[in-house]
């Protein structure tokens, strides 16, 4: 009966809020993930975004403005690590904050000796736990453009993360998953990958992915929907345990 139900509100929000034919196009081709589908899997991602837009709320902000246009865009790139999940991966959260550039938000941290320090950082995105994602536009728009990049993914990928608490780069797996599999490969790869950055070596995804677990699960997620041969070729493993989990195969 829930799935009856649910149908039948898919259905009346796509009937009732279509993407226009051009939109989905423009999207198509500034959403190189997206891009590479085949056509059906294009189509259920046409009815994931529909939905997207209608439970989640896009919210420019510092005199930004996105036209229809933009907002397909943005729930495109939102919606491509859930294709074969579902939006319900997407609960209990409902703002998208979108800034015009890099922001710096403000944080308090307390040290060791009891002394209050304000840090300032220049970010692209951030997402909180129960909270919003927030997101840079102009970095938005630079997806794709230096390889294996997506701000949207990787704040997203940080979203699923947290489903099962803290971001830790251990996002709540399906039962047919082997929890130690993915630990132990995870674990390795970034322990090497670390290695290799320490002593000079070239990587094959951004360093930033060494900040810590949660930040390697975000940036291989990037990678392996925007660089998916890359990542296959140089983490074969963890390419695998993302094949898994995201249930795609976009390589």
């Amino acid at each position: 009966m829930l799935d009856t139900l649910r149908n039948w509100r898919v259905r009346r929000i796509v009937d009732r809020r279509p993407i226009a034919e051009p939109l989905w196009q423009d999207a198509l081709r500034r959403c190189a993930p997206a891009r590479r589908l085949g056509a059906s899997d294009q189509a259920a991602l046409r009815v994931l975004v529909t939905l997207f837009l209608e439970e989640k709320s896009l919210e420019p902000v510092q005199g930004l403005e996105l036209d229809d246009a933009d907002r397909v865009l943005l729930a495109a790139h939102a919606c491509i690590p859930i294709l074969n999940l579902g939006l319900d991966w997407y609960d209990g959260w409902r703002s998208v904050i979108v800034y015009p550039d890099a922001f710096i938000p403000r944080r308090t941290r307390t040290d060791a000796a009891g002394v209050v320090h304000q840090t300032r950082s220049v970010m692209a995105g951030e997402a909180w736990g129960r909270g919003p994602v927030i997101l840079s536009w102009a970095d938005v728009l630079d997806a794709g453009r230096k390889p294996g990049r997506n701000v949207v993914i990787h704040e997203m990928a940080h979203k699923l993360d947290m489903l099962n608490g803290e971001a830790n780069g251990f996002p709540p797996l399906h039962r047919r998953m082997d929890r130690r599999a993915w630990t132990q490969i995870f674990s390795e790869a970034w322990n090497r990958l670390r290695d290799d950055h320490r002593d000079g070596l070239p990587l094959p995804i951004d360093p930033y992915g060494l900040e810590s677990e949660a930040e390697f699960f975000a940036v291989v997620s990037e990678q392996f929907f925007e660089a998916p041969a890359s990542l296959r070729e140089h983490l074969p493993q963890v390419y695998r345990q993302l094949e898994l989990f995201y249930r795609q195969h976009p390589y």
